[in-house]
């Protein structure tokens, strides 16, 4: 990990790439439909792709605080660029800096971090989404390879990669294969008509036939979801976490800015009493989900185990204030609020995706509750 000093500076200068290279054209990426290569590359160019990477692999080395918040930066500007870093550096890259052999890092993170690969993350498929230990994609050994078969579903970034990592399973134990695009039957499908997110090239990923090479598994055989799968949900959750706090912010900064510029029966609309209520509340909110996302942090650059459990705190509440300061956000808004000219519309549609992904706030619920029910009870209470 770099010097704090350092990260700090890499985030103010993501600040400034974010307003002028994405905020700009934020809304001209969403009526294409993609995120423009050219920015895409720049964003390697920068480091951005590889930003939690360590420095010894090529990465910029920032700690979980910074990392968070330069997720923040980007999800602030533009929601899609930001899940190019969930999935790209924290489900891919992340994991295999954790998980790979020094072999696999050396031959594949250059490429990762460089940006000449996209990665993307096989686990969601057309009738498991939360029930993740049941994949249906399974894989059997021959001789020189193993073989793949089936069908992904719902992958971020899917249409776009140049490897994915694809859960497969056997006999009901679960493998990550490291599969690139190029391998025959390998095959992407582009989802479309969706709400949001069309922009991250939302995928449908076919797998007949296809052969891996041994070498190109990730971790051990038949621990893919002990050790994959939850390691790398919890750095997809941990961004997720920070994600909610950049729409809620940023739909925050947008209530804030327009209850003091609108008029409405010859007053400023924060002259309101009710406004001043939604703004108060959403104040409120705000620094409750940042406290919590640097608490996952502080947790995590402690490597202390308890930051699992904090890190799916955030998540589950960030994602929750995020739609609902969103929500208030359009109300003050009036109608101007559902015209795509202004950010809010798209913030309300973005943040209610992150109540789905990543594992749904029920999922997040359940898991709390578990944690809750064991940590708090007091042996001996009375009833």
């Amino acid at each position: 990990m770099i010097e704090l000093d350092l990260q700090q500076e890499i985030i103010h200068e993501a600040e400034q790439f974010a307003a002028s290279e994405i905020r700009p054209y934020a809304q001209q990426i969403q009526e294409q439909q993609a995120i423009p290569e050219s920015l895409i590359r720049a964003m390697a160019q920068k480091g951005y792709l590889a930003a939690s990477v360590p420095t010894e692999y090529g990465g910029l080395g920032l700690g979980p605080r910074s990392y968070g918040q330069l997720t923040e930066v980007f999800g602030k500007a533009l929601p899609a660029v930001r899940s190019l870093l969930t999935v790209h550096t924290s489900l891919v890259s992340e994991t295999l800096v954790r998980f790979g052999t020094e072999e696999q890092k050396s031959s594949w993170l250059p490429k990762l971090v460089s940006g000449e690969w996209i990665g993307a993350f096989g686990l969601t498929e057309p009738e498991v989404g939360s029930d993740a230990k049941n994949v249906k994609t399974e894989w059997r050994e021959e001789d020189d390879a193993y073989v793949l078969n089936g069908t992904k579903k719902w992958i971020t970034f899917g249409h776009l990669a140049d490897v994915f990592i694809i859960i497969a399973s056997k006999y009901g134990r679960s493998t990550a294969f490291w599969v690139e695009r190029k391998f025959d039957g390998v095959l992407t499908k582009p989802i479309e008509g969706v709400m949001v997110g069309g922009e991250t090239g939302l995928a449908e990923i076919e797998l007949h036939e296809v052969r891996v090479p041994k070498s190109h598994i990730i971790g051990r055989l038949n621990e893919g979801f002990e050790y994959i799968v939850t390691g790398a949900l919890d750095q997809g959750r941990y961004s997720i976490a920070w994600a909610g706090l950049a729409i809620a912010q940023e739909a925050l900064d947008s209530m804030v800015t327009y209850s003091r510029k609108r008029k409405q029966f010859d007053q400023k609309l924060h002259h309101f009493q009710l406004i001043r209520g939604m703004i108060g509340d959403a104040v409120t909110k705000v620094h409750a989900a940042r406290a919590l996302c640097l608490r996952a942090a502080e947790l995590r650059e402690a490597r202390d185990p308890q930051a699992v459990m904090e890190t799916t705190i955030a998540k589950y509440f960030t994602s929750k204030i995020a739609v609902e300061v969103a929500n208030d956000a359009l109300q003050v808004h009036g109608a101007n609020g559902i015209s795509n000219e202004y950010p809010v519309s798209r913030l309300y549609k973005e943040a209610k995706i992150l109540e789905i992904i990543e594992g749904s706030s029920q999922m997040q619920q359940e898991m709390i509750s578990h944690y809750g029910l064991k940590a708090y009870y007091k042996r001996g209470g009375g009833v």
